[in-house]
């Protein structure tokens, strides 16, 4: 790795409404490094590299690029001056190939017209390049998460991007699908691109980064090397403290069954089966976690039982009350919470405030409502009191939910589900972009709910996680739970059911 800088940004300042999000801040990037950067929610990365591709004026402090002063006044001046951005969800047009989505823009033409052949060998030769599989005559509609990531990495250096941004890509990758991004990224340095890696994973960070800077609360912490650093020590950065990196919990004491599942058997919209004849139960008093690969009918199983896919055929029971065929809403009425994987669509109205956004599930019920009148400042006050209890940072009840980064996205919608204080407490992915500091939080969260009594399901591809806060582990394969076990299971055997293995009988 060259020592020379290819990019600096010095003394960075940038003030919204009320919040400082970039105080001072100062970042160089070296040729042929990737250099991560880590921070919690609202810490201002985000802003940050929004400044840096051009999509926010600074308020203060300049940039650099091969040591020549730069203004980027949009995104198109950043892309011209080398520098790409993949950003954390993908931006792809369904309707147009895989090809077509690269050479969006500056498409090579015959004439007037868009030299199709010329577009595809161009991708392919990219592809190839840096180890990018990807299909450029497949539609971007029918390609996989870690494909259209691939996709957008492909755009960025069609433009001849030697600088890239991945903000928190391996946010929606399977393990093995990062893993992959990790050997892209790797072939990437060796041909001297500069990488800046956003990510709250510290495992990864540790794996791929050759240097690390910190910030808290808009300002730079340190700046250090990967050698000598840990997990323990990046988290304390972080958060300003000591922090817990595994949840301490006493052993549960289960009661009575709060959710059984029965013979279930769901399909996806296209009519495809997803989940076959699955049957469990979770009950009051215990965290039952479900593991498994991404896309094996997770989902569609959390949507059957969450009223928002329909059932083929068995039966979904919470506190004793069948819900096979009920709403979304029945199900909440019954004492269902819902802390859903996909915050933006299935969690939040965007264009709804903060207080709004809490007040989805309850408007109508005493105290936000009586009578048939709603009272905006009830709403407010509790949306005030779930902020301070759950930080969320970047705004205030009245703050526009699309203007909060996605982990406190993620805190919003996790306090609204715990405050209604559900019997089952469904939770999918629910940490799902949340820095150490804020998994932490909602882990203790989670146990805490457990030991109240509440029967706790939860649903993450972090193997981590699951072992983590789990009392039983179900590991589902295929639309069916393919085994079951103590918190006490080696991570070996989960992973070996994962991918449809058993062990031998014993003799």
């Amino acid at each position: 790795m060259s020592d020379d800088v290819v990019l600096e940004m010095r003394g960075i300042r940038k003030v919204f409404p009320g919040v400082v999000a970039n105080d001072n801040v100062s970042f160089d990037v070296r040729r042929g490094e990737v250099h991560a950067l880590l921070g919690e929610n609202g810490a201002g990365k985000s802003t940050l590299m929004n400044i840096l591709y051009g999509l926010y004026k600074p308020d203060g402090g300049e940039i650099l690029l091969n040591d020549e002063p730069v203004v980027f006044t949009s995104a198109r001046d950043a892309i011209q001056a080398g520098i790409g951005m993949v950003h954390q969800h993908f931006m792809l047009i369904p309707v147009m190939t895989v090809a077509e989505n690269i050479v969006l823009g500056t498409e090579p033409r015959e004439g007037i017209f868009l030299d199709e052949h010329a577009a595809e060998e161009r991708v392919r030769e990219l592809s190839q390049r840096f180890g990018l599989a990807v299909d450029p005559t497949a539609l971007g509609q029918d390609i996989t998460v870690g494909q259209e990531q691939r996709v957008e990495i492909l755009k960025a250096l069609y433009r001849g991007a030697d600088v890239l941004i991945l903000d928190e890509p391996t946010a929606v990758l399977t393990p093995q699908e990062a893993g992959e991004l990790f050997e892209i990224i790797r072939s990437l340095r060796a041909d001297g691109r500069s990488i800046i890696f956003i990510s709250h994973k510290l495992n990864e960070v540790l794996e791929i980064a050759d240097r690390i800077t910190v910030l808290r609360r808009g300002k730079t912490i340190e700046t250090v090397p990967v050698q000598g650093a840990t997990e323990a020590s990046l988290a304390r950065a972080m958060v300003g403290r000591e922090v817990l990196l595994r949840v301490e919990k006493k052993p549960s004491a289960p009661g009575d069954v709060l959710l059984a599942v029965a013979d279930l058997h769901v399909s996806d919209n296209r009519g495809v089966a997803k989940v076959r004849g699955v049957s469990f139960d979770v009950r009051a008093g215990e965290i039952v976690g479900i593991a498994g690969v991404d896309g094996n009918g997770q989902t569609e199983l959390i949507d059957a039982i969450t009223g928002l896919l329909r059932v083929d055929s068995g039966s979904v029971q919470v506190a004793g009350r069948e819900l096979r065929h009920a709403s979304a809403r029945e199900m909440l009425d019954a004492g269902g919470g819902h802390i859903p994987e996909d915050r933006q669509r299935r969690g939040l109205v965007l264009e709804f405030s903060i207080a709004e956004n809490i007040a989805l599930h309850d408007y109508s019920k005493e105290p936000d409502a009586k009578w048939g009148w709603l009272f905006p400042k009830r709403l407010v006050s509790r949306a005030a009191r779930l902020i301070r209890e759950f930080d969320v940072r970047g705004g205030g009840p009245l703050t526009r939910a699309g203007g909060l980064s996605g982990g406190n996205q993620q805190k919003v919608v996790a306090a609204r589900e715990i405050s209604r204080d559900p019997k089952v407490l469904i939770a999918a992915q629910p940490t799902r972009g949340l820095d150490v500091g804020a998994i932490e939080y909602l882990h203790r969260r989670l146990v805490e709910e457990r030991d109240k009594g509440r029967a706790v399901l939860l649903v993450s591809l972090e193997l981590e996680e699951i072992f983590s806060l789990s009392d039983r582990i179900l590991v589902i394969y295929e639309g069916e739970i393919v085994g079951e076990h103590g918190a006490d299971v080696s991570e070996e055997q989960i992973g070996l059911e994962m991918l449809g293995g058993r062990e031998p009988a014993a003799a």
